[in-house]
C-alpha cells in the first residue's frame, strides 16, 4: 500500500518532470524562433543612410547606397553613370502591370532568366524594367552568399559590397503570396524564389534582390516578384555548393559572380 508521504514524493516528481518538459519546450520554441530572427537579420539591405541587420536581407538605400552587412554612407563611393540614379523619385509607370516579364541575367558563372508577374508585382517589375534598360546591372557583383539558417544569394548592388542601391525606393508588395506566417513569424521562400531586400522598415527596397537556392523560412517582409528558371537555379546552387570566401557561412561567394548583362521583357 502506498503511504501518502509516498504520494507526496510521487506526486513531486512528477510535477518536477512537467516542469523539465515545459522548460525543454520552451527552451527549443525560444532556438526556432531566434534562428528566424537570426536569418531574417541575413536578408536586410541597409537605406536611407541607415545601419540595418545584415544576417537578414539587407539591400538598397534612398541615396545609392544601401547594405546588406555593412553600414550604408550617405553618398557612393562614385559609381559609373549609368549605374546610379541621380533622382530620388520612383520612376513612372512604363510596364504593363497585366503582362509576365521575363529578366534575363547573363552571368560569368551562367544565364539565370527570372519570370516576373507585372500583376502582382506591377512597381517591382517597373523598377526592374527601368534599371535595366539603363544597363544599371551590368556589371555588377552578387556580393553576398549565405549558406546557414538561410540559402541565398544577393545581388543587384552597383558597389558590389552591400552600400549601393538607386537613389529611390520602391513600395512593398505581394507580402501575402507565400501564406500567412507561422507560431514563429516566418514563412517559406521555396528555392527558386527572387525577392527583394530591404532595410527592414516598410516599402524600403530599392535595387538588391536575393535569389532563393534551398527552401528559405523568414518573416513575409520581402517581396517575392519573382521565379528562377531551372537552368539558373542550378548556375546559383552550383555557385552555393563552392561556398563562402574564407569558409564563412554568410559572406562573398568563393565562386565570384557578376551580372554582365541584364535585360528586361515582356514575355
Amino acid at each position: 500500500m502506498v503511504t501518502s508521504d509516498q504520494r507526496r514524493r510521487q506526486l513531486a516528481r512528477e510535477k518536477y518532470a512537467r516542469q523539465q518538459q515545459r522548460r525543454e519546450e520552451n527552451r527549443r520554441k525560444a532556438k526556432r524562433r531566434n534562428t528566424v530572427i537570426a536569418a531574417a537579420l541575413a536578408v536586410v539591405l541597409a537605406a536611407g543612410g541607415a545601419v540595418y541587420a545584415s544576417v537578414a536581407l539587407t539591400g538598397d538605400d534612398t541615396k545609392d547606397n544601401a547594405g546588406s552587412d555593412n553600414s550604408a554612407s550617405s553618398s557612393p563611393s562614385s559609381p559609373a553613370p549609368s549605374q546610379s540614379e541621380s533622382s530620388s523619385a520612383e520612376p513612372k509607370m512604363s510596364v504593363d502591370a497585366k503582362a509576365t516579364y521575363a529578366m534575363a541575367l547573363k552571368t560569368n558563372e551562367g544565364d539565370i532568366t527570372i519570370t516576373m508577374d507585372a500583376a502582382k508585382t506591377p512597381r517591382t517589375v517597373n523598377s526592374f524594367s527601368h534599371l535595366a534598360g539603363k544597363k544599371y546591372f551590368d556589371g555588377t557583383k552578387c556580393h553576398r552568399l549565405t549558406t546557414s539558417g538561410i540559402f541565398v544569394l544577393q545581388c543587384g548592388d552597383p558597389k558590389g559590397d552591400g552600400t549601393g542601391g538607386p537613389g529611390y525606393t520602391i513600395p512593398d508588395e505581394n507580402l501575402d503570396a507565400l501564406g500567412k506566417a507561422g507560431a514563429d513569424g516566418s514563412v517559406t521562400y521555396p528555392a527558386g524564389t527572387v525577392a527583394m531586400a530591404n532595410t527592414g522598415q516598410p516599402g524600403s527596397g530599392g535595387s538588391q534582390f536575393f535569389l532563393v537556392y534551398k527552401d528559405t523560412k523568414l518573416p513575409p517582409s520581402y517581396t517575392p516578384f519573382g521565379t528562377i528558371d531551372t537552368a539558373g537555379l542550378q548556375v546559383v546552387k552550383d555557385v552555393a555548393e563552392a561556398g563562402v570566401t574564407g569558409g564563412a557561412t554568410d559572406g562573398a561567394p568563393k565562386k565570384a559572380v557578376t551580372i554582365e548583362k541584364a535585360t528586361v521583357a515582356k514575355k
